[in-house]
């Protein structure tokens, strides 16, 4: 925590929730590296947090949108396309590639069966089983993190709001 503290300059909130269980915490953090840090497979960090930004709009969780929002900016040097894909991802300035990636997400998130259609149009844009895979993992990871971030009404912190959006001076001075 320590360190997280020291390189963003703030806590943030899930690792003060999360530290209430210390397995708990360790289990959660260990599996969010692995999917997370991967470093083979098609999918970018900033694909990643694209996923978790849809998923977690979806799920209606304010904390993981604008947290993972934040490192979409940082990530992709992309200053909307997170928001346009918490407030509608079927209008938001997607490419096909990034569209087809959260279309499959959502429906992961949905109740419902994947189908060989969902995985051609995934191979349709230069991914395969295994990104889909890595995909439906960040999906579900979050839909898990959205839960907990209900249960415990987690609230953002107020540094992620400006987090990718001003240079990193200004963006410190606004605490």
């Amino acid at each position: 925590m320590e360190e997280v503290e020291k390189k963003s300059g703030f806590l943030p909130n899930v690792f003060k929730v999360m530290a209430h269980r210390p397995n708990e915490f360790r289990a959660f953090f260990a599996y969010y590296a692995v999917i997370m840090d991967k470093e083979n497979g098609n999918l970018s960090k900033a694909d990643k947090e694209l996923i978790i930004v849809a998923t977690s709009a979806n799920n209606k969780c304010p904390y993981c949108v604008t947290a993972h929002g934040a490192l979409h900016r940082i990530y992709s040097k992309k200053k909307t396309l997170a928001d346009q894909v918490t407030i509608n991802p079927e209008l938001a300035d997607l490419s096909p590639r990034d569209r087809a990636m959260l279309e499959f997400a959502l429906a992961v998130a949905k109740p419902e069966n994947i189908t060989e259609e969902h995985f051609s149009q995934l191979e349709k844009h230069g991914f395969d089983r295994e990104d889909a895979w890595d995909i439906a993992m960040v999906t579900a990871f979050f839909a898990m993190a959205n839960r907990i971030a209900h249960l415990t009404d987690m609230r953002p912190n107020e540094e992620f709001y400006t987090l990718g959006r001003l240079p990193k001076e200004k963006s410190k001075e606004s605490k």
